[in-house]
């Protein structure tokens, strides 16, 4: 995609920001579902709840408030409006204005939650407080992630693949924030603060990055292009990103891919004068009717996976003896090790796409991860009402976790890579899009079933 007379990218200085852009997008997400023991903590109701530990388990009926439950359906929900409202708000709003204030309202939110640390309220007001913050955070971060796509879109492809992983990194950094702050020696409070001035100073690298883009040479060549070659570039790299043997070109986070498209399917781009004229615009209906079977598994794979994770699987405990171990449990082998056996999964489509397209394995392999609910369900969570404890040995729980992780990633990466493929060139894009939408909407299905499981405990 580079011309050839572009300037060169000294000391990979663009490369580096985009990824550290990538990893500032998804650390809102990250960091609130990782941080869930402190809010239950929080909202325990002890004059204390504000020195709690970071990794105390709060998962009985004192859980009045269904925070997990509550934290990602609020995540997931503008998610899925800012996906429909794309094409509106970024022909309102000029770019700088979305890419900077959104930056700066997440800042300024976690600015917030790292200060009620030392706020000492009743559990009413405080789950108020985080619940609009976690519903604005998100918003701001879908608009955020959305916008710097458009950007990339100017860029050459391999500035996509970086951002991509920064995004990659984030889950990861989160749970080895977390369990850095743990294991600090500090005093719990003090700790709890730590981890979300992490964020803070993330977001805040994160627009250090962005304003130093107009000083570099390289990123001056491509964001000034003109608008409509720079449409144009755009819709390439987004196709690029869905394209089948495009190494880590899925991204690899549930959040990651819902705004890499716009939802205008009235965009077209102009065939170039020594260019065979382009087929008409594809209808949206005849590339549903192609692609509706892998949506349709993608709905399912988000939804098993929002269903439990975090919701139910942030309720499990160690069943040995306190201590070190059982402290680190749940941080190590819920969120750790489903960010790295998930970015695993994801890896895998760069080497092999099995079952293929006209495979009728895949909606199996999708309906038999439905076992992983029930399954997470019985295991060792320590008060509970209504269903017993099968599975009380954290050996079952952390080889659930792998099988669980790997397989979202694998499904999640070979449905994006598969829907290229059942249609005609020219219809790809509408193919992502209607792709994209059906990956907002099977986060918000699963964040809503969340309710349901977690009563049937």
């Amino acid at each position: 995609m580079a011309r050839g007379d572009a300037p060169r990218d000294s000391y990979h200085l663009v490369g580096i920001s985009f990824f550290i852009l990538g990893l500032g997008t998804l650390l809102p997400w990250n960091f609130f579902i990782t941080a869930i023991p402190y809010f239950q903590a929080r909202l325990a109701g002890d004059s204390n709840s504000t020195a709690r530990t970071l990794s105390t388990n709060h998962t009985g009926p004192e859980d009045a408030f269904n925070f997990n439950n509550w934290v990602t359906l609020l995540s997931q929900l503008p998610l899925l409006l800012f996906t429909l409202l794309n094409s509106f708000l970024y022909q309102c709003i000029p770019e700088t204005v979305r890419i900077l204030g959104s930056l700066l309202a997440i800042l300024l939110l976690f600015a917030l939650t790292a200060a009620l640390v030392k706020v000492d309220m009743s559990p009413g007001p405080f789950f108020s407080i985080t619940m609009a913050s976690v519903c604005f955070i998100n918003s701001f971060s879908a608009v955020l992630q959305g916008s710097l796509f458009g950007q990339l879109g100017t860029m050459p492809s391999t500035y996509s693949t970086l951002f991509l992983s920064g995004q990659g990194l984030a889950g990861i950094f989160a749970a080895l924030a977390m369990l850095l702050s743990m294991a600090s020696g500090v005093d719990t409070q003090t700790s709890a603060l730590g981890y979300f001035i992490t964020p803070c100073v993330g977001t805040l690298m994160s627009i250090v990055c962005y304003l130093s883009l107009p000083h570099l040479k390289f990123a001056r060549y491509y964001l000034a292009k003109k608008p409509s070659e720079a449409q144009a570039q755009e819709l390439e790299t987004k196709a690029e990103l869905l394209h089948s043997d495009e190494k880590n070109g899925i991204p690899n986070s549930p959040q990651r891919v819902a705004l890499t498209l716009d939802l205008d399917l009235e965009k077209e781009l102009e065939p170039e004068p020594d260019e065979p004229q382009e087929p008409g615009k594809p209808s949206v209906f005849i590339v549903f009717q192609k692609i509706w079977l892998t949506a349709l598994c993608l709905v399912l794979v988000f939804t098993v996976t929002l269903s439990v994770f975090p919701a139910i699987t942030a309720m499990v405990t160690s069943s040995t003896s306190p201590g070190k171990w059982s402290q680190f449990f749940n941080p190590i082998c819920c969120f750790l090790l489903f960010n790295i056996m998930d970015c695993l999964g994801r890896s895998l489509t760069s080497y092999f796409l099995w079952p293929d397209e006209d495979s009728r394995l895949l909606p199996l392999l999708v309906c038999l991860r439905f076992l992983f609910v029930p399954l997470f369900m019985l295991c060792h969570v320590p008060q509970r009402s209504r269903l017993p404890i099968l599975f009380p040995q954290d050996a079952y729980f952390i080889t659930f976790m792998l099988l669980f992780a790997i397989s979202n990633g694998y499904l999640v990466s070979l449905t994006m890579c598969l829907a290229p493929r059942q249609v005609l060139p020219h219809e790809r894009e509408v193919a992502g899009a209607l792709m994209t939408f059906f990956l907002a909407l099977g986060l918000s299905c699963g964040a809503s079933l969340s309710f349901l499981f977690k009563a049937l405990l």
